[in-house]
């Protein structure tokens, strides 16, 4: 089978690894850097298990930046581009799959459009009759930024919209990669496959949430926050997972998403998911204003990137800290690899390990590493447990 994937992020890079293994893929992008890097079996995200794939494993995979060089004789056309959050329309912006879909239904029409970009709910939908022409399916995606090859290896559900032929099939490449035995298989209308994938990740929101407001609750009144985790924890119903606390959700998915079902939410009585959005700025405001309170001469910044192995800082809760102390007159200062500017937002990048460490009175981190065992007296973070 013959299968096209349209944006190489880590939901496109996941899905050609994962398919090439026993399919012909051509990976696409407009980006030609990110093309060129997996026609040489380099991964252009920071994912363990894709750059061993690539490196190590037999794959039938091809790219390129020419989406109808690769329509011709092809299946499936995975569309997996940007969906950001426009603030000003209060909707993901989806223009980049709508204009997928519209060369698809010029150049391909033959091929079965799947949709794995994160979308409102209505939008297969709305798509499927602007394109009457096409066959076009929403199949979400549940995956970790760094682990993304891993949770599809490893699926947790396959969830694919709508019932047919043409989504069976699709399933079954999903399912046939799997390295689990029995992956449950999920066939939903569109809209409520759009909702799963909102729903899920808002829920995951609420519970970054949850245990910040706790740890922000204890932090006040002086109380140990991971003596209240473990005895909440136990509860078989709450579970002793996912809850160390952090300086807020950040990353590709969380923020945009929780924004995105709220909107969708017009018209429908709900205070529960805009408590979830307006907890991540509550929390942020929280940690400035603790970080303040101990008026630093220089906040140091360790690492955009708040999650170990990833290489996307895009929304990260940190930044937003760094604007409140910064608006206070406090100068900010950076460590962080993945940059390769000498100043970032106005705050200046010290690529110097040591004179970063030396120069600042408190260093902010959201995990606390190896690293900074030797100014841990200086390090100001929430982490209990080293892990996300």
């Amino acid at each position: 089978m013959r299968i096209a994937v349209v944006g190489l992020g880590y939901v496109g890079m996941a899905s050609a690894v994962l398919l090439a293994q026993r399919h012909e893929v051509v990976a696409v992008d407009i980006d030609a850097e990110r093309a060129a890097a997996v026609q040489a079996r380099r991964s252009p995200i920071a994912d363990p298990d894709i750059e061993a794939y690539l490196a190590t494993m037999d794959l039938n995979l091809t790219a390129t930046t020419d989406l109808v060089e690769a329509l011709p004789g092809t299946d499936f056309v995975v569309i997996s581009t940007p969906t950001d959050y426009d603030a000003d329309t209060q909707f993901f912006n989806t223009a980049s799959v709508e204009a997928v879909l519209t060369t698809i239904a010029e150049h391909g029409p033959h091929a079965v459009a799947v949709v794995k970009s994160t979308i409102p709910v209505g939008f297969t939908d709305r798509v499927r009759k602007q394109f009457p022409q096409l066959t076009i399916l929403f199949s979400p995606e549940f995956l970790r930024e760094g682990r993304a090859l891993h949770d599809n290896l490893h699926p947790s559900r396959i969830i694919v919209a709508d019932p047919g032929e043409a989504a069976e099939t699709f399933a079954g490449l999903l399912a046939e990669a799997s390295l689990d035995a029995e992956t449950p298989v999920v066939f939903t209308g569109a809209a409520e496959a759009e909702a799963i994938k909102l729903f899920a990740n808002t829920y995951l929101a609420m519970r970054v949430a949850y245990f910040n407001e706790l740890d922000t609750y204890a932090a006040t009144h002086g109380l140990d926050t991971r003596q209240i985790i473990t005895g909440v924890g136990l509860d078989p119903r709450i579970g002793d997972f996912y809850n160390n606390p952090s300086f807020g959700y950040g990353g590709y998915c969380l923020p945009k998403d929780t924004k995105q079902l709220l909107a969708n939410y017009r018209n429908v009585p709900q205070t529960l998911i805009q408590a979830i959005v307006d907890s991540n700025t509550t929390r942020k405001d929280f940690i400035a204003f603790d970080v303040i309170a101990k008026e630093p001469r220089v906040v140091g910044i360790y690492r955009l990137a708040m999650k170990a192995g990833s290489d996307n800082f895009r929304a990260s809760s940190i930044q937003g800290i760094m604007k409140r102390i910064k608006a206070k007159g406090i100068p900010v200062v950076l460590f962080e690899p993945l940059l390769e500017v000498d100043q970032f937002y106005n705050s200046e990048v010290v690529r110097d390990f040591e004179e970063f460490k030396s120069r600042c009175d408190v260093i902010l981190a959201n995990r606390m590493t190896e690293e900074l065992a030797d100014v841990a007296d200086k390090v100001y973070t929430r982490d209990l447990y080293g892990q996300d």
